[in-house]
């Protein structure tokens, strides 16, 4: 057979796979320019003694049937035959960079189809289609996307968190055993973003090696990375599924959701720039070409209370601060005075609305700026005339009583009536109103996710995903966000029908901090909504100034989310400039190279975006509690042209520090600051700038332009 072994290759990485006798990852890491296939001999495994006398491969389906003592890739049975199927290579098809393996058991009536790509971001992606060949139904239990690991791996990065704390990073070694972290809750979920970095012990931002990974899907999900007992590393990707949820007849066919892949040699960054780059060039696909604006939503400064006379004077205020976009978030339709009602009655509140949405909308428009409209369609409160009428609309099983999640069940979108009433009124609110962008949430966690009787959690978010492409089809010109109590819905498969994510219901600067960064492994600043919120913090009763504040939002989509009619003029005045500031800077921010920079403090930290072309970088420093030190140490620059001078300036600096005072805890500045500098790309990478001593939950922001 052709291709026994192919070698896919980008500008960074190489991949390389051994096609037969069966599908087999051998090496996926920096990129090889003298590959030759006769170098695998190095690669040939000794067979140890106290085990099978054959060599067990790590392949994509991790056939049990082959000795490899692990997880299978493929669990299920046909009435409790055909449980341990052998995969063999049938066909191999290679296009460019694209790699389709076709493998088969003849015996179990099974394929197998295993699609690589590797993208020339150095973005590899993978996925599994099995299909049934027998007349007999196949049960499938488990299916999964295997990624094998060089030993040297053996520290695992990942992600937990919760409503208003999402994004947060844990480590563990990956010594013995292995690490799993699984998703139940029905969506994506703030809890266990499906994402690992798995690399060498101790790596970072600019150190070490690294593979990181995430799996595409906005429903349950498993990820975990395994040691074997002879020490070789791997790791397995999967949607969850309840039992008989995916029963195969002859000839259907299932698939796992993609992985995506990125190696980097030098720590976590480049992984980062490799992943945004995908993300820039293959997931995004904005309706026109133009700066992301900059957003007013309503939510957090009038919440149900709708007056159009007073959210006109808003949207006034809002032009006048150089907001781009105005959203009108929940309250608009009929009841919703709160939110124990009205979910699923998706009509215009006539008594807050006596003349429609359009004086509002053609007001916002006349300002200049786009309007967009808050909507949570795959919910229903037991409070709404949609219940009164279709108790029968729910997602549950028959029977049990359903617990309520803020007030709220889940409409069935497996049900073609209740899809086809979602598509009619979303239709209705986006084809009789000009409406630019839709805040699309989804505030529920699913409990018992039933269709007839059966488990219908995959199909109930292939359904979501359906909606929203027939509606992105009659409505190209409208923008979605992606918001699920902030962080719930975010993942590579939801962007490819959204523009923007709502990172987190929590506006509070301190913790956006940590929130934005870990979202920023896997996504690029300018889909990731971060809003200036209210002084006093909603989320949490903190108190920041606009100052910090306003820098904490500047590295994403930025927005303003309060109101700003009852705003003194101080804080109008701060919103205005921090607006400003992000639409001067929104060019770099939005399509340069994001960097983190690795810092012996972790009470500092330091995050930013150099250009493409290396003329221009804005790096902001993020002082979160007490240094641990009482000198903070210098600020290294990475990513800048070595061989250029660059001209070093403060663009944005706490109130002392900007007035030249020394601070609460600095006695004199550093010599840099009193005056612009000009310094070499080499000395600002290896030696650095000595940092002035910043108070807790304050920034600098400071610029580097090429002379």
């Amino acid at each position: 057979m052709e291709n026994a072994i192919v070698h896919l290759t980008s500008d960074s990485t190489s991949l390389i796979v051994r096609c037969t006798p069966f599908a087999e990852i051998l090496y996926l890491g920096q990129r090889l320019n003298g590959f030759s296939a006769d170098d695998l001999i190095s690669l040939g495994r000794a067979v140890p003694n106290g085990r099978i006398d054959v060599d067990a491969p790590v392949n994509f389906s991790a056939d049990s049937g082959r000795g490899s003592f692990g997880t299978p890739g493929v669990e299920g049975h046909r009435d409790g035959l055909d449980w341990s199927p052998v995969f063999d290579t049938v066909e191999v098809q290679q296009q460019g960079n694209q790699l389709t393996i076709i493998t088969k058991d003849a015996i179990a009536g099974l394929q197998l189809c295993s699609e690589l790509r590797l993208d020339h971001s150095g973005v590899m992606q993978a996925r599994n289609t099995l299909t049934n060949l027998k007349a007999e139904n196949y049960q499938v239990t488990r299916l999964a996307v295997t990624l094998p690991l060089p030993e040297r791996a053996d520290e695992v990065m990942a992600f937990h968190g919760r409503w208003i704390k999402e994004f947060q990073l844990h480590r563990t070694r990956l010594e013995h055993g292995g690490v799993i972290q699984e998703n139940r809750r029905g969506k994506t979920s703030s809890e266990y973003f499906p994402a690992m970095v798995i690399g060498h012990h101790g790596f970072s931002e600019q150190q070490g090696e690294v593979w990181g990974v995430h799996l595409g899907w906005s429903g349950n999900h498993r990820l975990r990375a395994d040691v074997k007992t002879d020490g070789r590393r791997l790791m397995q990707a999967e949607a969850l599924y309840f039992p008989g949820e995916q029963v195969l007849e002859q000839g259907e066919s299932l698939e796992t959701p993609w992985l995506y892949a990125s190696y980097s040699a030098s720590g976590l960054n480049p992984m980062s720039q490799q992943f945004h780059r995908f993300v820039r060039q293959q997931i995004l696909r904005f309706p026109t070409n133009k700066p992301r604006p900059v957003h007013l939503n309503t939510w957090e400064g009038i919440y149900f209370n709708h007056d159009p006379n007073y959210i006109m004077q808003m949207a006034t205020q809002s032009a006048a601060l150089g907001v781009e976009r105005f959203i009108i978030d929940d309250g608009w339709f009929r009841g919703r005075d709160h939110d124990r009602a009205a979910l699923g009655d998706w009509y215009l509140d006539e008594k807050k609305y006596p003349h429609g949405l359009k004086p509002v909308i053609d007001h916002v428009k006349n300002l200049g700026m786009e309007f967009g409209i808050w909507v949570e369609p795959e919910m229903i409160n037991p409070d709404s005339d949609l219940y009164r009428a279709h108790p029968d609309w729910l997602l549950a099983l028959p029977g049990y009583q359903q617990p309520t999640g803020r007030h709220q069940f889940v409409l069935d979108l497996n049900n073609p009536q209740v899809f086809d009433y979602l598509l009619e009124r979303m239709s209705w609110l986006l084809g009789e109103h000009d409406v630019d962008y839709v805040k699309w949430d989804m505030n529920r966690e699913i409990v018992q996710p039933g269709h007839q009787g059966r488990a219908a959690l995959t199909a109930q978010t292939q359904q979501f995903y359906r909606l929203l492409d027939v509606l992105g089809e009659r409505f190209p010109q409208i923008e979605f966000e992606s918001c699920a109590s902030g962080g719930g819905r975010i993942d590579y498969e939801v962007l490819k029908r959204s523009h923007r994510f709502w990172t987190s219901d929590n506006n509070d600067a301190l913790e956006r901090q940590k929130i934005q960064r870990g979202m920023s492994y896997f996504f690029p600043p300018e889909v990731m909504g971060s809003h200036i919120g209210n002084k006093r913090c909603h989320a949490t009763s903190r108190q920041h100034s606009i100052e910090f504040r306003g820098l904490t939002a500047l590295f994403g989509h930025m927005g303003i989310e309060l109101d700003p009619v009852k705003e003194g003029d101080a804080e109008r005045a701060g919103f205005a400039r921090y607006t400003r500031l992000h639409q001067q800077l929104r060019e770099l921010l939005h399509s340069g190279n994001v960097y983190r920079v690795d810092h012996h403090d972790d009470t500092t930290l330091i995050n930013g975006v150099v250009s493409i072309r290396q003329d221009r970088a804005v790096f902001l420093v993020s002082q979160l509690a007490m240094p641990a030190w009482s000198l903070p140490g210098n600020l290294r620059v990475p990513g800048l042209d070595t061989q250029a001078r660059y001209r070093v300036s403060i663009l944005d600096a706490p109130a002392l520090l900007a007035n030249g005072q020394p601070g609460h805890t600095m006695r004199k500045q550093p010599d840099w600051i009193q005056q612009p500098q000009e310094l070499s790309g080499e000395w600002l990478e290896k030696a650095g700038l000595a940092l002035p001593v910043l108070d807790p939950e304050s920034a600098l922001l400071l610029s580097f332009e090429r002379v």
